[in-house]
């Protein structure tokens, strides 16, 4: 019976110290971008201007980190006013019906030292889809500042999307690519527990 009840008590102190963690997205130190090909001859970069994210994760390592993003799809910047207005009208992302990007992960994966695969499910323009995404994580580190000590950590993201498998722009493919390459780089900073302010 005693072994039990160690047995209980150990399972809750580990969930104690373990508690699940909310790492929130440096926003000063991110960006969120896309890249196509137009007329089968340049890249075109954009990038949202506006979009949040957060982690949560149980583990020290961030190891079951469950990733969560939303992006503005009015805050589309290519740097030409003209082609942001096509984007974000009904002949792509259809920005009054469809304001919002999001993104939730389902697993993440460690493939090797510091590389990882996240795989979620993606909406955007209204269609949901699973999406996995190559990853390179850098930290976690703790970084000494005015404010005190801080955890952080850096992601960067990149992937490949269809346009069509979202129904994004039916503009043929010889002007605008079909494929998109995503890219993302993301810093987070580890919030303090609401066990911890208590104790303070």
């Amino acid at each position: 019976m005693k072994s039990i009840v160690f047995a209980v008590a150990a399972l809750l102190a580990g969930s104690i110290t373990y508690g699940q963690s909310t790492w929130a997205l440096d926003k000063a130190h991110s960006k969120v971008g896309f890249t196509v090909t137009h007329m089968l001859l340049s890249e075109v970069d954009g990038h949202f201007k506006a979009f949040d994210a957060k982690i949560t994760s149980s583990k020290p390592d961030l190891s079951d980190a469950v990733f969560e993003f939303t992006g503005d799809v009015n805050s589309i910047d290519t740097g030409n006013e003209k082609r942001d207005s096509d984007l974000k009208s009904d002949k792509f992302f259809d920005a009054a019906n469809y304001p919002t990007l999001t993104f939730k992960s389902t697993s993440f994966k460690k493939e090797a030292d510091k590389k990882y695969k996240v795989t979620g499910d993606l909406t955007m323009h209204g269609v949901t889809k699973p999406v996995t995404l190559d990853v390179v994580m850098n930290g976690p580190i703790t970084n000494e500042s005015p404010r005190g000590k801080q955890e952080k950590v850096g992601f960067k993201m990149t992937s490949t999307l269809k346009r069509s498998d979202f129904k994004v722009g039916t503009i043929p493919v010889a002007v605008v690519s079909e494929e998109v390459e995503i890219k993302a780089n993301g810093e987070f900073t580890k919030q303090a527990s609401a066990t911890a302010d208590a104790k303070k």
